[in-house]
């Protein structure tokens, strides 16, 4: 359930920056508050700003205490909460992502769908009927917490970690999905595979994903995934529709 919308929490956060936090519990209404409110600073330019980072639902903003100090920079944000604007923070680029669902490539899905009450393929089309929304990049390099799953898509992390899960791998837990960016363990459950690549070190922009951007699973097919896989391309076969 999602908490009532009350006023941010401002706090200071280290030597040189401030925490503004929109709620303690997370909630799709309190995700697009703080990333409509990250745009808006964002767009202000305030001097002496060196960062703009945000996460569930809080936003840390760095400054450079040699131009400026916390609080200038605390009362230029609460100047700017009050101004009129939207909540609505609509997404900037829209990816349709294949992913394949097919028992080599999704080992823990049948289980998944049976803690949400679901058949195997009535959770996948249920996942393909989903728009998500990059609600943080966070955890390693360019990896995104998608949400939210309907609330019976609120699974329990796994009591046992996964010691191995692969680049790629679409994973699920408390109303999320990750796309793993590299083999890593974990305690969420593999339920697709992707051939897309969240993170490309050698890129002008590493992270493919922007937190606020939306996202789309489309099913394929065992035979069409291998052959993405086996593509040079880092997209895995996705495309990115830009939205505004």
């Amino acid at each position: 359930m999602s908490e009532p919308a009350t006023a941010p929490e401002f706090r200071p956060l280290g030597v040189d920056g401030v925490l503004i936090r929109f709620a303690r519990v997370l909630s799709e209404d309190a995700n697009q508050r703080m990333l409509a409110f990250r745009d808006l600073v964002t767009q202000a330019d305030l001097p002496g700003v060196t960062v703009i980072a945000s996460a569930l639902t809080s936003l840390r903003v760095g400054f450079d205490p040699n131009l400026t100090d916390r609080a200038h920079i605390t009362t230029a944000l609460r100047a700017l909460l009050d101004r009129p604007h939207g909540t609505d923070a609509m997404p900037r680029r829209l990816w349709r992502i294949p992913t394949a669902f097919g028992p080599d490539h999704a080992p823990q899905l049948e289980e998944a769908a049976t803690l949400a009450g679901l058949t195997t393929t009535q959770a996948i089309a249920e996942i393909e009927a989903q728009t998500l929304h990059v609600l943080a990049i966070g955890f390693a390099p360019g990896q995104p917490f998608l949400g939210m799953l309907p609330e019976h898509w609120n699974l329990p992390r796994q009591a046992e970690l996964t010691p191995h899960m692969p680049s790629g791998a679409l994973v699920a837990a408390v109303r999320q999905l990750i796309i793993f960016c590299a083999d890593a363990p974990t305690g969420w459950r593999h339920i697709g595979q992707t051939a897309f690549q969240v993170y490309r070190p050698d890129a002008a922009d590493p992270f493919a994903f922007t937190a606020g951007d939306a996202v789309q699973f489309c099913a394929v097919s065992d035979t069409e995934f291998r052959h993405l896989k086996s593509g040079a391309n880092p997209d895995g076969g996705a495309t990115c529709t830009v939205l505004r």
